[in-house]
């Protein structure tokens, strides 16, 4: 039996469409294994911190209510009266002001009131639908939020918290890279 070029080309489609199914695939669950690095990282106190549910932000590797009543403000920058700026100057303080000294990173502040991009307990599924939706990251594009884990100062602070307070878990490079997988792999969502 002689098989006829049409024959040969259909075959060979439905082969590539396999191959390329299974490819998609795997692009997938890799890109799925790469959020779970970027929620560990998101989910570590240095992040979630200030990523709350309410208007309080927390504290220390223990993720304790902060001090002195501090709130969020409309903007993110603290209550009228108590901005964040008061006490978190633009670095870390010396080392001779103590190990529970105030951080500091240039524009230290909160997500705002309408826009909080709250981090803290949610399920990988979730976290990852905040991040993708413009509503809730701070109307911002997949490009901006690689850009902003990359170079904001703020979220660099993360890795050189300065006192006693560790640094997020990840390496910042491989936090990034994940993030681009991630980005790079259609931005899918874990199952849960």
């Amino acid at each position: 039996m002689t098989l006829r070029a049409p024959t040969i080309a259909l075959a060979a489609c439905a082969s590539i469409a396999l191959f390329s199914a299974a490819g998609q695939a795997q692009d997938r669950a890799q890109a799925v294994r790469a959020f779970e690095t970027v929620r560990e990282v998101l989910q570590h106190p240095r992040c979630q911190n200030c990523h709350v549910p309410g208007n309080a932000p927390l504290q220390y590797d223990q993720s304790l209510p902060h001090a002195m009543n501090v709130q969020r403000g409309r903007d993110g920058l603290g209550a009228v009266g108590m901005n964040c700026s008061g006490c978190h100057q633009t670095r870390n303080l010396p080392a001779e002001y103590g190990p529970r000294a105030p951080p500091g990173a240039p524009n230290w502040h909160l997500p705002p009131e309408n826009m909080k991009m709250v981090f803290i307990n949610l399920p990988s599924a979730e976290l990852c639908r905040v991040l993708k939706d413009p509503k809730r990251n701070g109307g911002r594009t997949p490009e901006q939020l690689i850009k902003h884990v990359a170079e904001d100062k703020l979220v660099l602070w993360g890795w050189e918290p300065g006192g006693q307070r560790a640094p997020a878990s990840v390496p910042h490079a491989q936090f990034v890279g994940a993030f681009k997988d991630w980005v790079a792999g259609g931005m899918p969502c874990p199952a849960r």
